[in-house]
């Protein structure tokens, strides 16, 4: 019966010394207070009482920023949020240099996210996201790296307007649309306008040229409306006709005579 007690108390001591780390953990000993070393994965031995362990997840973290009112560069205001990937590379750090990485993560990224958006005009919140993501992500890395925390990547989830300026925004849009559709407009009036005085310069240079579209003409007309009648006429016999009713002609001969 003595013997008993001496030896359970033992295998207590035993199995309370065991602990087990898995793959995507780290355990941070402390002996008396003080850091001792990193451990883990697998199974480590620590004596209980005089030392303790803190378990640290590697593992990437998800962290959803809440929505913050952000006051742009051109005085509009806009509610975004944010999501936010990070994972602690140094285990000492994260433990000793900040009291709640977590928590303190949080709240640098709120803060961040205010201040480095507050310095961009609306138009480029909504159109270089890419940008402002790189932007924040390499403030908040640069200022975890102390807590032994790597930030991977930053995204901005939702850029919230209110109706007045969601309203302002499609106006713009709708005029932004209508001018380009006059320009396109224009542009193809320009290249018709063009296409058909190098027509009417081919045409000129060769008049047999007039006669083959006069015949084409006669042509898509007989098959269009069979009940019409068509009587094709030389363009010679009205060339009299057209000298004499033109005034300038008329007076040129006039003069010659």
């Amino acid at each position: 019966m003595y013997m008993i007690i001496p030896v359970l108390l033992v295998l207590g001591i035993a199995f309370a010394s065991i602990r087990v780390v898995p793959e995507y953990q780290r355990g941070v000993v402390f002996f008396l207070g003080r850091f001792q070393a990193v451990k883990g994965p697998g199974l480590i031995f620590v004596i209980p009482v005089i030392q303790q362990v803190v378990r640290v997840d590697l593992r990437v973290i998800t962290m959803d920023v809440p929505s913050q009112d952000v006051i742009s560069r051109d005085n509009v205001t806009v509610k975004v949020n944010a999501v936010l990937y990070f994972r602690v590379v140094d285990a000492e750090k994260a433990i000793i240099q900040v009291e709640n990485y977590y928590m303190a993560t949080s709240q640098l990224a709120q803060t961040t996210l205010r201040s480095v958006l507050g310095k961009h005009e609306l138009d480029e919140m909504l159109a270089e996201r890419d940008r402002l993501n790189s932007d924040i992500q390499e403030i908040l890395d640069e200022q975890t790296s102390s807590w032994g925390i790597k930030v991977t990547n930053v995204e901005l989830k939702q850029v919230e307007l209110d109706e007045s300026m969601v309203r302002a925004i499609s106006r713009q849009a709708e005029a932004e649309r209508e001018r380009r559709a006059k320009v396109i407009n224009a542009e193809g009036e320009l290249q018709a306008s063009q296409t058909l005085l190098q027509a009417a310069s081919v045409i000129a240079q060769n008049p047999q040229a007039l006669q083959l579209r006069y015949l084409q003409t006669v042509s898509d007309m007989s098959t269009r409306n069979s009940s019409t009648i068509l009587f094709p006429l030389p363009m010679d016999l009205f060339k009299p006709m057209m000298q004499a009713v033109s005034p300038g002609k008329g007076a040129a001969d006039n003069d010659a005579g």
